[in-house]
C-alpha cells in the first residue's frame, strides 16, 4: 500500500473528485481527513470510510476553505489529533461559467477565494507539517489554466494561478523535501458536470460535443483523476516537482 501509516488532507473532499481520492487514499492505508464546507458530505463519505477500513482511517471537519481564521484552527486542531500531515490535496473549487461583463464583483471574490486563495491558506498553514514530514502537496488545477475557455474567464483565472502558484512553490520548498505539483483536468464526468449538462437547452447535443472535445472520444471518469492525484502524491513520483500535469484525454492537442 503506498500510503500506508500515512495522513492526508483533502479539501473539498465531501464529494465529486474530492470523495473518490479520499476513498482511494483510504484503500491504500491512509488516515483521510475531509474538509469541506458541508460537513453532512464530510460526514458521510468519512462513514464510508471508517466502515471499511476502521475508526482512525477517516474524520471529517467543517471548513471555510477561503478564511484564514477557519484554516489556522483547521491546521491546530489536525496538530492535535495526527503525528504528521504527508499530503496535502487543494482539490476545492467552484465554477462561474460566465461573461466577465456579467460577473459582480462580489461573485469575483468568492470564485478567487474559494479557488486560488483557499491554495495559499491551506499551504501557509501547513507548510510546517509538511516540511517535518517531507511530505507533498497536490494542487487540483485545470486544463482551463492552460488553454483557456469560452465563458469561463474568471475560473481560468484561478485555475492559472494555481499552476503559475504551484511551479513556484515548487521552487520554495524544494530544500526543505516538499514536492508540490498539480492536476490539469479537462471535462470529468461529476455529479456537478452532469447536473450542468441537463440544464442546457440540448442536453445531447451538449454530452455529444463534450465527447469530441476529447481525443479519447468522452470526458475522464473521477477516478482517472484521482488515480493520477495518487500517483504524484506517492514515492512513485518522489523526482517530480513543479508539474502542471494535463489529464485531459488528449483535449488540449487541438485538431
Amino acid at each position: 500500500m503506498r500510503f500506508k501509516d500515512k495522513v492526508c488532507v483533502i479539501t473539498g473532499g465531501g464529494s465529486g473528485i474530492g470523495e473518490i481520492a479520499a476513498k482511494k487514499f483510504a484503500e491504500e492505508g491512509a488516515a483521510v481527513v475531509i474538509v469541506d464546507r458541508n460537513l453532512e458530505q464530510g460526514d458521510r463519505v468519512a462513514g464510508e470510510i471508517r466502515g471499511l477500513y476502521g475508526a482512525r482511517s477517516a474524520q471529517a471537519v467543517r471548513t471555510d476553505v477561503s478564511s484564514e481564521r477557519e484554516v489556522r484552527s483547521l491546521a491546530d486542531d489536525i496538530r492535535k489529533d495526527y503525528p504528521s500531515v504527508d499530503v496535502l490535496y487543494n482539490n476545492a473549487a467552484m465554477i462561474l461559467p460566465k461573461l466577465l461583463e456579467q460577473v459582480e464583483e462580489d461573485e469575483w471574490s468568492k470564485v478567487i477565494d474559494v479557488n486560488l486563495k483557499s491554495v495559499y491558506l491551506m499551504t501557509k498553514h501547513f507548510i510546517p507539517m509538511l516540511r517535518e514530514s517531507k511530505g507533498n502537496i497536490v494542487n487540483m488545477s485545470s486544463l482551463n489554466g492552460l488553454v483557456g475557455q469560452k465563458q469561463n474567464a474568471v475560473y481560468a483565472a484561478t485555475k492559472g494561478g494555481i499552476i503559475a502558484m504551484t511551479k513556484a512553490l515548487a521552487l520554495d520548498y524544494a530544500d526543505d523535501g516538499v514536492r508540490v505539483n498539480c492536476i490539469c483536468p479537462a471535462g470529468v464526468m461529476t455529479p456537478l458536470l452532469e447536473t450542468w449538462i441537463e440544464k442546457q437547452p440540448n442536453p445531447a447535443a451538449t454530452h455529444q460535443l463534450l465527447n469530441d472535445m476529447h481525443a479519447l472520444g468522452r470526458p475522464a471518469y473521477g477516478e482517472e483523476i484521482a488515480d493520477a492525484v495518487l500517483f504524484l502524491a506517492s514515492e512513485q513520483a518522489k523526482f517530480i516537482t513543479g508539474l502542471a500535469m494535463p489529464v485531459d484525454g488528449g483535449a488540449s492537442l487541438g485538431y
